[in-house]
């Protein structure tokens, strides 16, 4: 199978091209780099099987040659990246969506979207499950990925009624692992980077607010899962044990070891109190559930972090000290040595330049 995966650079978007390559399907990875990162695919450039394309799925989707199926994963996806990127976060979740579904719908491949737990705004109802409409704030300061992604849902369903569209929904809760930027601003990410450098670890509110989080491999297993299928969703994938933010904290500061403070900073603007999906679809439709547990999955992602202390540094700067929601933090520094310029394939696509990010600085 030829698989095109948007945002394949990113976090998530490259642990899929990296499981789709495992199993013998080929690849086409495009990406601008907005919020991904080159280093994340850098070793997948030799396999004959991946092609690489600098693209903004925003203005365009094109892939000459066969494709079976279309992964749409291409948005920021943390608070900080998207309130940095407003009008880019809602272009690629509008045009970039209809213009990925519109590549499936010209090669009548299968189409996932992934989505977010995110639709479910601040939840009236939990544990949260798929027929679970949400309560968003349309025009708070979190609305530009929230709405971008109920708007990526509606006309993914459009297409699918219209068009026949062969298509698949995933609604992705907190996912954490190797990979994830130290300065992306998620709850996982931020207090390893805080804990591995001695900062003080930023809990927002008072820390009883709940997050469900999936291990990487975990949930890549279940995309491909609704990949392989032909059902439409929407479901939910995501890890159905419940933590509080405070848990987390101390589970980072006991796993490194680190005599890091807790501090308290305001809750931010509809950050929702609990999230915790039921994943009953999941496992019925699919055969798919979470096996990882916590203690292993951030024992792997600590360990990652530990491995790339090049990047801690400016990483802790941006993220010092909690952020006003209205606030973006900065991107960090692009650390020395990852490569800014990312070569074409072969067949003659452009090469991607990735201009460095602006030095970070404190908030």
């Amino acid at each position: 199978m030829r698989v095109a995966v948007t945002g394949g650079g990113g976090f998530l978007g490259s642990h899929l091209c990296e499981a789709l390559l495992r199993r013998g399907d080929s690849v086409v990875c495009l990406d601008n780099f907005s919020t991904g990162d080159p280093e994340n695919i850098a070793h997948l450039l030799s396999d004959p099987d991946f092609e690489f394309q600098h693209a903004d799925v925003s203005v365009s989707v094109e892939v000459t040659g066969r494709v079976d199926a279309v992964a749409h994963l291409a948005s920021p996806a943390s608070p900080p990246d998207y309130l940095r990127q407003p009008l880019e976060t809602l272009a690629v979740g509008s045009r970039g969506t209809e213009h990925a579904l519109r590549l499936a719908l010209r090669h009548n491949a299968r189409f996932i979207l992934a989505s977010t737990s995110e639709i479910y705004g601040d939840p009236l109802v939990h544990p949260q499950d798929e027929g679970y409409w949400g309560n968003v704030n349309p025009i708070g300061p979190r609305s530009v990925y929230d709405e971008a992604k109920r708007y990526a849902e509606a006309v993914s369903a459009a297409y699918r009624r219209t068009h026949g569209v062969d298509v698949g929904i995933a609604r992705i809760f907190n996912t954490y692992g190797p990979r994830m930027r130290p300065h992306d601003g998620r709850v996982v990410s931020s207090f390893i980077t805080q804990a591995l450098t001695g900062e003080p670890l930023t809990v927002y509110g008072d820390g009883t607010q709940t997050r469900s989080f999936c291990y990487v491999d975990d949930l890549v297993r279940g995309l491909v899962a609704l990949l392989d299928s032909r059902e439409p969703g929407p479901f939910n994938l995501g890890n159905p044990v419940e933590y509080t933010v405070a848990e987390l904290a101390a589970m980072v500061r006991g796993m490194t070891g680190s005599s890091s403070e807790v501090q308290h900073h305001p809750l931010p603007v509809d950050d929702p109190v609990r999230r915790r999906p039921v994943i009953t679809r999941a496992r019925e439709a699919l055969g798919w559930e979470p096996e990882i547990g916590i203690t292993e999955g951030l024992r792997r992602t600590v360990a990652y972090f530990g491995a790339h202390p090049d990047r801690l540094g400016a990483s802790a700067a941006a993220i010092r000290g909690g952020q006003d929601e209205t606030v973006p933090v900065p991107a960090a520094a692009a650390p020395v040595g990852v490569p800014q310029t990312i070569p074409g394939p072969a067949t003659g696509v452009p090469s991607a330049s990735v201009a460095a990010p602006p030095a970070a600085s404190g908030s």
